[in-house]
């Protein structure tokens, strides 16, 4: 777990419904909150943007299925900073309603980042996956459908929310399957010394001259900066401009991302920093913080 300030909060939003491994998250990191669900990724930020919550827990990435569709869109306009990350372990667990059976099932449902994550699990079934707009969410539908023909795909915790049965558990692709989260807020944090190791998330866009993205990250190279991510992607209809979505190691306080991000500045038209955070232990031990029962 990263060291995640949980004073002040009273109010934390996520995306879905309950049930959903961001509700499993955001209840662990603040415990004493309310938390909130909200339908889209945009009415996160907006609850927290207009002080309706404290903060807003995103997922951002996993490490199967990859980037979440659309979020380095939302984080730039979402007004917010980030102040934190967590890694965390993700079981999906195939779960219908009773009397449902292997042999019965013909359509699997959950979020397309789930069935990715258990894609071959699905192919070697046979099923038919149907995209929904979260894992959480799907359970909830097949509750409510009561079909033995059809299955869905979340964590144990949604199995036991809208009464379903687990037909199998631990159905991902890859043992090993962590999802990566951002803590929003309307404030980033202030640099402490105490804190030894950062991260610090950014957006740009390069100049439209030769050799433009190479002289920009030059300043990390010749400053000792480690980029840990660095994302391309288009955002204009006719894929002539691409944004970056990079996260490095340390603070801009620190004098050799300060003179790295002023080189980076040089050769781009757009810098934007999404914030600053303690790295998440994660980092240091590759170990995710556990599921739970």
């Amino acid at each position: 777990m990263s060291q995640i300030n949980q004073n002040g909060v009273q109010r934390v939003t996520f995306q879905g419904v309950k049930g959903a491994y961001s509700e499993i998250v955001s209840r662990r990191l603040f415990p004493q909150a309310e938390i909130i669900p909200c339908p889209r990724f945009d009415d996160c930020c907006k609850q927290v943007r207009e002080g309706k919550a404290d903060r807003a827990i995103l997922p951002v990435e996993n490490a199967r299925a990859g980037r979440v569709a659309g979020i380095h869109d939302i984080l730039p306009r979402s007004e917010l900073r980030v102040v934190g990350e967590e890694y965390q372990e993700v079981r999906h667990a195939l779960m219908a309603v009773a009397g449902t059976s292997l042999d019965s099932i013909q359509r699997v449902h959950s979020h397309e980042q789930a069935l990715s994550q258990c894609r071959l699990f699905i192919e070697k079934q046979g099923w038919e996956p149907r995209v929904h707009a979260d894992t959480a969410g799907a359970a909830r539908d097949l509750a409510v459908l009561q079909n033995v023909e059809d299955a869905a795909l979340a964590s144990p915790l949604a199995a036991r929310v809208y009464g379903l049965e687990v037909l199998a558990a631990n159905v991902q692709d890859e043992e090993e399957n962590t999802t990566r989260f951002l803590i929003l807020a309307r404030e980033g944090l202030e640099y402490d010394k105490k804190i030894e190791d950062w991260i610090t998330s950014l957006i740009f866009r390069v100049r439209s001259v030769p050799a433009a993205l190479y002289k920009a990250l030059g300043g990390f190279a010749t400053n000792g900066v480690n980029i840990t991510k660095l994302e391309s992607y288009i955002c204009d209809s006719k894929f002539r401009v691409a944004q970056f979505y990079a996260d490095v190691e340390g603070n801009p306080n620190d004098e050799s991302v300060r003179l790295a991000l002023e080189e980076l500045a040089f050769y781009s038209k757009e810098v934007k920093i999404l914030g600053s955070y303690p790295a998440a232990d994660f980092r240091r031990t590759g170990k995710a913080s556990p599921l739970g029962d």
